[in-house]
C-alpha cells in the first residue's frame, strides 16, 4: 500500500543513488539522436512499461469480479473493463510488430462473428455515455483481422455518440453474401456531400477534427479486408455509417463440405 504517493517519484530518490549510464540532467529517458534504431528502442521501452500497467489492471480487476461483495451490475462493469484492457494490449502488440519498419502485411483475415464483437462494442459505448445505444443483429460471419475490426466498429460507434442527441442504433445484417454493419445517429449528420463519395472520407462536408480522422482510419481498414464504407442520412436525421464486409460461411457449414474445395472458406481472390 503506498498510501496515495506515487509509485515512481524521481523527486524523492535517494541523496546519491546510482543511475544508468547515459540518463543525464534533462535527457533521461529520451530517445538519443543518434539513429532510428535508438527511437525504436525507446517507444519499444514505452510500450513495455504501458504494457506492464495494464497487466496491474487486469490482474486487480480479476481479484475484484470474483469476490463475494461485488454485485451483479458492477462485475458486469468489471468484466467490460478487462474487455477493453485486453483490446488496448492487442493494438500495443500491433505496434511493436511494426517497428521493424518491414513493411509488413496487413494481419491475416480469421472468421469471426461479426455481431457479437460489434454487441461488445455496444456494451462498453453504453457504459461510457449518457445516450440511448440500441443494438440489434442476426448470426453474421466474416473473414477479418479481430482487431482491424474492432478498431473500425469502435471509432464509428464513437463518432456517432460524440455528435448524436440522444440515440445511436446499431445493426448487423447479412445480406447477398455480405455483412452490414450499420451504425445511425440523431445528430446534426454530415451534409449531402458525403453520399456521393461513398466510403471516401475528406470529400465534401464533414464532421470536424476527430470524426473525419476516425472514419478515414475505418476506410482503411475496412477497405484492406476486401470491404467498404457507407456514408449517408438515416431516418433520425443524423448520418448513417455502413461498414460492408465479403460474408464467410458459419463454421458448420464448411464442414459439411469436407475439405473438398480448399479455397470455399476464404474471399480473397486465387489464381
Amino acid at each position: 500500500m503506498n498510501n496515495g504517493r506515487a509509485r515512481s517519484s524521481p523527486a524523492e530518490a535517494a541523496a546519491g543513488a546510482g543511475t544508468l549510464a547515459g540518463a543525464r540532467d534533462g535527457g533521461r529517458d529520451r530517445p538519443a539522436a543518434s539513429g532510428r534504431g535508438e527511437q525504436v528502442l525507446w517507444r519499444r521501452r514505452l510500450r513495455h512499461d504501458i504494457r506492464h500497467e495494464l497487466g496491474t489492471i487486469i490482474m486487480l480487476a480479476s481479484a475484484v469480479v470474483v469476490a463475494d461483495d461485488v454485485g451483479d451490475t458492477s462485475r458486469a462493469r468489471i468484466d467490460q473493463l478487462l474487455g477493453e484492457t485486453r483490446w488496448l494490449d492487442h493494438l500495443l502488440r500491433r505496434l511493436d510488430e511494426d517497428d521493424d519498419g518491414a513493411g509488413r502485411p496487413l494481419p491475416g483475415p480469421e472468421r469471426l462473428r461479426v455481431d457479437q464483437l460489434t454487441a461488445e462494442v455496444v456494451t462498453g459505448m453504453r457504459l461510457a455515455t449518457a445516450h440511448e445505444v440500441c443494438f440489434t443483429g442476426c448470426e453474421a460471419w466474416a473473414h477479418m483481422d479481430p482487431v482491424a475490426l474492432w478498431r473500425a466498429v469502435r471509432n464509428v460507434l464513437d463518432n456517432a455518440c460524440r455528435v448524436a442527441a440522444g440515440r445511436v442504433d446499431v445493426r448487423v445484417d447479412a445480406d447477398q453474401g455480405w455483412i452490414a454493419i450499420q451504425v445511425d445517429d440523431d445528430g446534426p449528420g454530415f451534409g449531402a456531400g458525403w453520399g456521393a463519395h461513398p466510403g471516401r472520407p475528406g470529400h465534401g462536408p464533414a464532421r470536424p477534427g476527430l470524426a473525419s480522422l476516425g472514419l478515414g482510419i475505418v476506410h482503411d481498414l475496412i477497405s484492406g479486408y476486401g470491404g467498404s464504407l457507407e456514408i449517408r442520412t438515416c431516418e433520425m436525421g443524423g448520418a448513417r455509417v455502413r461498414m460492408l464486409l465479403p460474408a464467410a460461411p458459419p463454421p458448420d457449414t464448411v464442414a459439411s463440405r469436407g475439405g473438398a474445395d480448399a479455397f470455399a472458406d476464404d474471399w480473397r481472390p486465387h489464381p
